[in-house]
């Protein structure tokens, strides 16, 4: 049991737009071992995105458990799940979400900084995330300064500069053309190795999903 990271059980979600009730998930069950990466495809409007934020505890499931290293996230206070999140997961979206006044290394420092990590400690470590991810000569480079790949691979190494235990990338290449899609996926795998964390992607690239140990299908609401 203590290699599970991430599991969900009987997990429900619908939307309501005034009474009429729109299901997107029915039933979903998941289980995301240490190290493990999968990779999660479907159709547009398939509810990738939905599994994705409830994972992360961004949104709240209809019904349904959702277990982070052992603790039902549903269950616990909008506090103590910002800190866990904080701590344990880092997430990769398919627009960068880069902060434009703050330079690549500040931006990758930033989840450091805000768990309180020294400064100077916190600075190092953003350097040689970016290192890692072909960026060291960017260090100072805002947002504006950098290419579209290259805003992608700072918002790479911002997902796992805290060593998360698991990283959630939805569609993390959805923006890109196809060789630089390719870079930037390879620069996830070899940093998400090298802090060994465990990954699951959203993405309706099929040729990086394969990639992944586990391919699951969301057809219908229904993970198969």
């Amino acid at each position: 049991m203590n290699n599970v990271v991430i599991s969900c059980k009987n997990l429900y979600k619908s939307y309501y737009q005034g009474k009429l009730e729109v299901p997107v998930l029915h039933g979903v069950n998941l289980t995301l071992n240490k190290g493990e990466m999968i990779s999660i495809v479907g159709a547009s409007g398939s509810g990738k995105s939905t599994l994705l934020h409830l994972l992360g505890g961004l949104d709240i499931p209809t019904k349904g458990e959702i277990l982070l290293l052992g603790q039902d996230i549903t269950r616990i206070s909008e506090q103590e799940k910002c800190r866990l999140r904080n701590q344990s997961l880092g997430f990769i979206y398919q627009f960068h979400h880069l902060l434009p006044e703050f330079s690549a290394q500040e931006n990758v420092a930033m989840p450091l900084l805000i768990r309180r990590t020294n400064r100077l400690e916190a600075m190092e470590r953003a350097a040689d995330m970016l290192e890692h991810v072909g960026l060291g000569h960017r260090l100072t480079h805002t947002p504006a300064e950098l290419s579209g790949g290259e805003r992608q691979r700072a918002a790479v190494a911002r997902a796992l500069v805290t060593q998360p235990a698991c990283v959630l990338a939805d569609e993390p290449t959805g923006n890109l053309d196809r060789h630089t899609a390719e870079g930037v996926f390879n620069s996830m795998l070899e940093l998400n190795r090298k802090v060994n964390a465990s990954l699951i992607i959203v993405t309706h690239d099929t040729q990086l999903a394969n990639q992944a140990e586990r391919v699951l299908q969301l057809i219908d609401g229904v993970l198969v």
